[in-house]
């Protein structure tokens, strides 16, 4: 009987103890509305809607990727044909972009360029957009898919939507690109590059790797002080002129142009890394820049 009272008298002195220490939580007092006052409106936020949409979109995606399932295979007959079972690897990860993708928008503004992006008839998105202002709008996680590269090749990559990173910049197209979205550009590319060990080479444009039907980020856009800080190659200030039997269709092909299409490739070329011109005819500097690009890659 003395035992069970000295633990009731221990348990009720650590209660009063810590009831004692405790912090007093002090609630603020809710507001009172008088009662002929109209009533307050919900403001909701823009994009509640499409967020609420790409958390869903995300949870079945997550859901796919908890699947544990063999892989059944069945000959004509209907029958399985080989014997399976799943054995789950420890050693596996996500997949990283290999590549960057720089966009000009060809909208009217940012807000525009948004809801595009939030619209699923229009079956578009990028990873990221920037506006005039400097502002980044991050849409889709790095490590998904997003609809931004479509039909083109550079290389052996004809999707590259699977295997690279969007950058959409606001901008319509015959215009300067502003300082503040260079200088945001080049830190958001300092971090992805560092992020997914993106190589030099492989910051590219859309018309790049879409020659035929794409001219963005345009002859305007900035590539040497983008090549300066390591993001795409540029040609040396001094280039050794092209040999006289120098092929320039292969040489574009190695680079990783498209050349089924051998104009709009020339095209394609010239805005990225000459961009005095846009003819598809190629001058003896356009040769020896070429020369000097192609044995960067």
């Amino acid at each position: 009987m003395m035992r069970q009272n000295h633990r009731y008298f221990t348990f009720l002195f650590v209660s009063v103890f810590f009831y004692a220490c405790s912090p007093k939580v002090v609630q603020s007092p809710k507001a009172v509305q008088p009662p002929d006052a109209p009533p307050v409106p919900v403001v909701a936020k823009q994009f509640d809607v499409t967020d609420k949409f790409y958390v869903t979109k995300a949870d079945s995606l997550l859901s796919i990727l908890k699947q544990q399932n063999p892989a059944m295979l069945y000959d004509s007959t209907g029958a399985i044909a080989v014997p399976s079972e799943w054995v789950a690897s420890v050693n596996f990860g996500i997949r990283k972009a290999n590549f960057v993708i720089l966009h000009y928008t060809a909208q009217d503004s940012v807000q525009q360029t948004l809801r595009t992006f939030t619209l699923l008839r229009t079956e578009v998105s990028a990873h990221y957009v920037i506006g005039k202002d400097g502002k980044i709008f991050h849409m889709v996680n790095d490590y998904m898919r997003s609809n931004h590269a479509g039909l083109g090749k550079w290389g052996s990559v004809t999707d590259m939507n699977s295997s690279s990173i969007g950058i959409e910049i606001d901008n319509a197209g015959t215009e300067p690109f502003t300082d503040a979205q260079i200088n945001s550009l080049l830190l958001l590319l300092t971090q992805l590059k560092k992020a997914y060990n993106i190589p030099t080479a492989n910051f590219i444009g859309h018309q790049d790797f879409a020659p035929k039907r794409k001219a963005d980020p345009g002859p305007l856009f900035p590539w040497k002080a983008l090549a300066n800080k390591g993001f795409g190659l540029w040609s040396d200030t001094i280039v050794v002129p092209a040999p006289p039997n120098f092929d320039y269709a292969t040489a574009l092909r190695l680079i990783g142009y498209d050349t089924s299409d051998l104009n709009a490739a020339i095209i394609a070329f010239k805005r990225h890394f000459v961009q005095q011109d846009s003819s598809p005819i190629m001058s003896q500097l356009d040769l020896n820049v070429l020369y000097n690009v192609y044995k960067k890659y």
